[in-house]
């Protein structure tokens, strides 16, 4: 099994290349971030045309989430738990049960960016990753095969961008935001592109200004991260980073990590 998590910066305006890398890539399951639309304003007979089965979380004009499956859910919950008052749709979480009867859970997840830091937006967005960790150490107990997949806006390492000093008073690599990140995984998640690859220069988001793309001043902000009973199934784990070079490209492409469910 193929799943896939991709920011696809406003899903009207990328259907084009959203439907050619469907044909392309074949993912069983797709989380996309930021499809900037309302769930009644998302093309999805487009999508449904290809086979898969759609589910959003939309929201006008920016967020929303959405899983794409060849396989429909048995169970779909959407908002990430934790502050009734947060409106936001950043948040998608599909059950599915395999042939076999086990669970898998996959949930999306377009994390706040928190910039400007000395705005609300950056407390929200520590907020919004400590009820992340708490949802995740929930769902862990289950001991289920569990896929948290989107756009944390989180670089993880120094070795994750092109230059650390350009983004060390940026939210996405403070140390308060690093430190969020690892308390995450050390519940027991594992990074899929971690877990396969110590490379440098292994970039999922380039900017569109500054000729960041030509010049691969990168970023990688986009993860997988895989409960034990997922990681144990993963087989391998890559980035598509030539999807960056279609005409009228999102800022961010696909992340993808295959799984042996049947082992």
């Amino acid at each position: 099994m193929k799943i896939a998590t991709w920011n696809i910066n406003g899903v009207k305006a990328r259907i084009d290349n959203l439907t050619q890398w469907l044909k392309d890539s074949d993912p069983d399951i797709v989380c996309l971030q930021e499809i900037k639309t309302v769930d009644e304003g998302f093309p999805r007979l487009e999508i449904e045309a290809l086979g898969y089965h759609v589910e959003t979380h939309g929201q006008k004009g920016f967020n929303g989430v959405a899983i794409l499956s060849k396989s429909s859910p048995s169970e779909v919950n959407r908002g990430l738990p934790g502050d009734p008052l947060d409106e936001q749709s950043r948040f998608l979480e599909a059950v599915f049960t395999l042939p076999d009867t086990r669970i898998l859970r996959v949930c999306c997840l377009y994390l706040p960016n928190g910039n400007p830091v000395d705005t609300e937006k950056y407390p929200y967005k520590l907020a919004w990753m400590e009820r992340l960790r708490a949802f995740a150490a929930e769902r862990l107990a289950y001991e289920e095969m569990l896929v948290l997949a989107g756009d944390y806006n989180v670089i993880p390492e120094p070795h994750d961008c092109f230059d650390p000093k350009v983004w060390e008073n940026d939210a996405l690599f403070l140390p308060q935001t690093r430190e969020a990140f690892r308390r995450l995984e050390n519940l027991g998640l594992t990074d899929a592109v971690r877990a396969t690859t110590d490379a440098t220069q292994f970039y999922s988001f380039w900017d569109y200004q500054a000729g960041a793309w030509p010049k691969n001043n990168g970023i990688r902000i986009d993860h997988l991260l895989l409960s034990p009973e997922a990681a144990d199934r993963m087989t391998s784990a890559a980035i598509e980073k030539h999807v960056r070079a279609w005409g009228k490209p999102s800022d961010h492409v696909p992340v993808v990590a295959y799984f042996d469910f049947a082992a």
